[in-house]
């Protein structure tokens, strides 16, 4: 799941997040402002709703110790962050452990959360650190609708292997050829839809095309707030097809310290996939404030000493 597909996930609300967001910067213009020469610690992220969430718990768990915190969200893709971490321009960013595995080594086949974790760890530059992985996941996913659940008895992606050839399946395009995608759910689980229709990746092509019945399977991702707002069902990928991708604190070695890693940790400890798809609601579906959502998540947690 690379950055570049979930750009696309914005464009749900799209509006309303780059008026949250423009608080926070975006692109060359996050990073250029301020940096990380006052000592404090300056937090990154991606540009979709799900990392300004993350970034500002991130950053309300390390202020919350006492720490002076920065926040530079919404920079852009991985292509943009990851090097601005390396740098030294931020010091710590909300990641995915399969996402940024395969950034690193392209050559990586891990799926499960702890080998991707472990792979993960082995693979970062010596200047940078893996904390503790949540058991939060933001992963692609199969969805239907009630209604197919029913009509097929359908509760995970396994369930579809005698079936599939009645149903129409929407995603991106590169769902077609990606070993994770159709050639995946072949080989993996003996599925072959009747028809693919290329789409988006779990964004408004694919919402519209499974809510109005022309497709029957969607791709989306597992914590994207429409999926409940829908009332909608994800598969789960039983077999583990596609690779893990639990959200992971990475920050710069020489920023670490037991206080920061202690805050994150007991944050990522407490993270699930059910609770992201409801901040993710929040934000994409009824247009909250992303530091709000994450503010009020984590006094609900007792995670704020305030």
């Amino acid at each position: 799941m690379k950055f570049r597909e979930r750009c696309l996930v914005l464009a749900v609300g799209v509006v309303a997040i780059l008026m949250v967001a423009a608080g926070c910067g975006g692109g060359e213009d996050a990073l250029q402002q301020g940096g990380g020469g006052g000592g404090g610690i300056v937090v990154g992220s991606a540009n979709f709703p799900e990392q300004l969430i993350l970034g500002n718990m991130y950053a309300e768990v390390l202020e919350d110790q006492g720490l002076k915190v920065e926040r530079r969200l919404n920079i852009g893709t991985r292509d943009v962050l990851f090097p601005a971490l390396k740098s030294g321009e931020i010091t710590l960013v909300p990641e995915y452990n399969g996402a940024l595995l395969a950034y690193l080594d392209k050559e990586s086949d891990e799926t499960s959360p702890e080998e991707t974790t472990k792979a993960l760890e082995g693979a970062l530059p010596s200047s940078l650190v893996a904390l503790e992985a949540s058991d939060a996941q933001d992963k692609d996913a199969l969805v239907v609708t009630p209604e197919t659940a029913k009509k097929y008895d359908l509760k995970n992606t396994s369930d579809l292997a005698g079936v599939a050839d009645k149903l129409v399946v929407g995603g991106p395009p590169e769902m077609e050829t990606r070993p994770d995608g159709l050639p995946g759910l072949k080989k993996v689980y003996g599925v072959e839809f009747s028809e693919f229709k290329p789409l988006d990746a779990g964004g408004p092509l694919t919402i519209e095309t499974l809510a109005n019945g022309d497709i029957d399977v969607g791709r989306f991702f597992t914590s994207q707030g429409i999926i409940d707002a829908r009332g909608w069902i994800v598969l789960p990928d039983d077999k583990e097809l596609s690779p893990a991708q639990n959200i992971i604190p990475i920050i710069r070695k020489q920023d670490n310290s037991g206080k920061i890693e202690k805050a994150l940790n007991e944050l990522s400890a407490t993270l699930t996939t059910e609770d992201l798809k409801k901040m993710n609601k929040r934000v994409e579906v009824d247009k909250a404030d992303p530091e709000v959502v994450a503010k009020n998540y984590l006094k609900q947690k007792g995670l704020l000493g305030g």
